[in-house]
C-alpha cells in the first residue's frame, strides 16, 4: 500500500493511493475531484474507467461535475427554495430556476484540507471543510469531513461525516462517471447492471421530481434482475425520452439495510463493480444530457460515455412527504457511507 502527492495548476494536490493489487485512485483536493481510477481487467491490463478531463485545467470550472464531491445538497432543488419549519430560504439558481448540485460555490469549488493515513491493508486520505454559514445561500455553519479509503480487496470506500450549529438541508455525493470498459473503448451501452430497487421517481419536463414513485415492473426501469443500460437509452417510455433518452433518475432501494445495492459488470473487459451503501437511493445518470466537445483523456465528450451512480438522499423530500429526510439538525451527525468493490 502507498501513497503519493504531486502539485499541479494552482498548487492543487494530486493524490495517487495505490494497493498491492495494481489498483489506484487518484484525486484532488480541489473538490474532491476523483481523476483517475485504473483497475486491471481480466487479462490484467491495467486501464481508467472513469471520464478524466485531457487537461487538469478543466477541474476548475469542471461543467460536466466530472469525478466532484457534489453538496451541500446533490440534485436539483425545485426553484431553488425550500423551508424549514416555518422559515423560508432562497438559495442560488445556477440552471434555469432551479439549484443544482449546491449551486456555483458549492463543495466542487473547494479546496479542501487534507490528511493522508495508512494501516496495514488501507491508504487514504481525510478531506475536510468548514462550510459558512450563508454559503450559496444555505443556513448553518456545517463542519464536514469525507475520507477516502483505498484497501487491498479492492474496495473504494467514501465516508462522509458532517455535523451543523443551527437547522440546515444535506445530502452529499460523489459525481465520477464509471465506464468499465476501460480507458473509454466503448459507450456504456452494452454495461449490465443489477439494482435492489422497486421504485424510481418520476421526474418532469424540467427534470424537477413529481413527488410520484412509480413502481419498476414492466418497465425498462426494472434492474431487479439485470439489464443492459442501452435498452433504457432506446426506449420510448416518456421518461427515458424527457430527460434526452436513457436515465438521470432516483431509485429508491428496497432494503436501507440491504448491503449490496447495485452491481454493474463489463462483458469485454470482464470487469464488474459492485456497490454497497446505507445511503436510501441513488441517481443513475447515463451521461445523455453530457455536453459535446470537452477534451477528455479519451478523446472529446459525447452523450453515454459514463455512467454515474450518485448515491445520495433525494432533494424531493423538500417538496414531497414520504421522501426520506435532508434535514440536518445541530444535534445529529450526518454519516453516511458508500463502497465501491471493484473484481476482474
Amino acid at each position: 500500500m502507498q501513497f503519493t502527492v504531486e502539485h499541479t495548476i494552482n498548487n492543487w494536490k494530486h493524490y495517487t493511493l495505490e494497493n498491492n493489487n495494481g489498483m489506484q485512485v487518484k484525486f484532488l483536493d480541489f473538490g474532491g475531484i476523483i481523476t483517475n481510477i485504473t483497475v486491471p481487467d481480466q487479462n490484467g491490463q491495467k486501464e481508467n474507467i472513469v471520464l478524466t478531463y485531457k487537461n487538469v485545467v478543466d477541474y476548475k470550472k469542471n461543467p460536466l461535475y466530472l469525478g466532484a464531491l457534489i453538496g451541500r445538497v446533490a440534485g436539483r432543488i425545485a426553484n431553488a427554495e425550500f423551508a424549514i419549519g416555518d422559515k423560508a430560504y432562497k438559495i442560488g439558481a445556477n440552471e434555469g430556476n432551479h439549484h443544482l448540485h449546491g449551486g456555483n460555490n458549492g463543495l466542487h469549488q473547494v479546496i479542501w484540507d487534507t490528511e493522508a493515513f495508512s494501516t496495514e491493508n488501507s491508504v487514504g486520505v481525510k478531506l475536510s471543510h468548514t462550510s459558512p454559514h450563508g454559503t450559496e445561500g444555505y443556513p448553518g455553519t456545517v463542519q464536514i469531513m469525507v475520507t477516502y479509503t483505498l484497501t487491498n480487496n479492492n474496495e473504494f470506500i467514501i465516508d462522509y461525516h458532517a455535523t451543523t450549529d443551527r437547522p440546515t438541508i444535506f445530502t452529499m455525493t460523489n459525481h465520477s462517471y464509471f465506464n468499465l470498459s476501460g480507458n473509454v473503448k466503448s459507450t456504456v451501452h452494452n454495461h449490465q447492471v443489477i439494482m435492489a430497487s422497486d421504485q424510481f421517481v418520476e421526474l418532469d419536463e424540467e427534470l424537477i421530481p413529481t413527488g410520484r414513485k412509480l413502481h419498476v415492473d414492466n418497465t425498462v426501469f426494472d434492474f431487479r434482475s439485470g439489464r443492459r443500460l442501452s435498452e433504457g437509452i432506446s426506449s420510448d417510455f416518456s421518461q427515458n425520452v424527457i430527460v434526452g433518452n436513457g436515465y438521470d433518475h432516483y431509485f429508491l432501494f428496497s432494503s436501507p439495510l440491504k448491503r449490496e445495492q447495485i452491481r454493474v459488470s463489463e462483458k469485454t473487459s470482464g470487469r464488474h463493480m459492485t456497490i454497497y451503501t446505507n445511503q436510501p437511493g441513488v441517481v443513475m445518470y447515463t451521461s445523455n444530457g453530457m455536453a459535446q466537445g470537452i477534451q477528455l483523456e479519451s478523446g472529446l465528450s459525447k452523450k453515454y460515455l459514463g455512467v454515474c451512480f450518485e448515491t445520495q438522499g433525494s432533494p424531493a423530500a423538500l417538496q414531497h412527504k414520504d421522501f426520506p429526510n435532508i434535514i440536518l439538525h445541530p444535534n445529529e451527525v450526518y454519516e453516511k457511507q458508500t463502497l465501491f468493490s471493484f473484481g476482474w
